[in-house]
């Protein structure tokens, strides 16, 4: 039970650092939730089988309620049509008496300039299976109208409100990650602070044999790296990465270098 309160308080710590992938209204006009980063002891459980993003949302419903000036209202609304799930909103609170949509988006991407010709088509999944491109379509198209639909109507006046009357914000946090060969890209729309780490192909991996690593599970991608770990040699890291990759799976890794520096990386099976 302490191990797994320690893990949980390590994630929310990670999360609570990771930064916004934008500031204010800059990317089509999305505007970003703005709260302090205040680091304090979470004292929930949260259940390990939850997927990573419903994860988050438990760490953004434990920050929300340690805000004062914030009053969540509902959280993780679903919006049917004739027993059909149209979608959900993540959360509408009150701040300072303001009515809030807000939704939360909690994602890792890997900067790739053969694709797309601007800097947000740039970035992509680790598994090239999204891009923030189609995130943000998403959110513009999707998930942010689904609160001027018909069907979201009933719902909001169940709780005495009108969609007319509420403010849509998006908490939209990222850790970027850029070839090794490019670590001096320079982002002009995107914030810089969210690059965190580098990515590396299998071939790459080989001027790193002096090194240590460490593959953690999902959740713990949220985690700043530490050094008490059960770390692998290179000869090790080169075996157990390899059943990842063989399943057409990037996986997040941490690295100790021979100075104790210890950084993120992804190792991708797709370059």
């Amino acid at each position: 039970m302490q191990q797994k309160k320690k893990d949980i308080q390590n994630r929310f710590d990670g999360f609570l650092q990771t930064k916004s992938l934008w500031k204010n209204n800059i990317v089509h006009h999305l505007q970003q939730f703005e709260i302090e980063a205040k680091s304090t002891k979470i004292d929930i459980l949260i259940d390990e089988k939850l997927r990573l993003g419903k994860y988050i949302e438990r760490f953004v419903s434990f920050q929300l309620a340690q805000d004062k000036s914030i009053k969540i209202i509902s959280e993780n609304i679903q919006i049917q049509k004739d027993k059909r799930t149209l979608g959900e909103l993540d959360c509408i609170l009150l701040r300072n008496h303001t009515p809030i949509h807000l939704e939360v988006i909690y994602k890792f991407y890997l900067y790739d300039a053969s694709v797309g010709k601007n800097e947000i088509q740039h970035f992509i999944g680790p598994n090239r299976k999204d891009s923030l491109v189609e995130k943000l379509e998403k959110l513009k198209e999707k998930q942010l109208p689904l609160l001027y639909s018909n069907e979201c109507d009933a719902y909001l006046k169940s709780i005495n409100l009108n969609a007319s009357e509420i403010d849509q914000e998006v908490y939209f946090k990222a850790q970027l990650f850029v070839p090794l060969s490019s670590k001096n890209i320079r982002l002009e729309i995107l914030n810089q602070d969210c690059i965190i780490g580098f990515y590396i192909n299998k071939k790459e991996l080989e001027q790193f044999e002096n090194c240590n690593f460490f593959i953690p599970n999902k959740k713990d991608w949220l985690t700043i790296p530490y050094k008490n770990l059960d770390w692998l040699n290179f000869y090790q890291f080169q075996e157990k990465s390899n059943e990842y990759l063989e399943r057409s799976f990037s996986p997040l890794c941490w690295i100790k270098f021979s100075n104790g520096e210890i950084k993120k990386f992804f190792l991708v099976w797709w370059t």
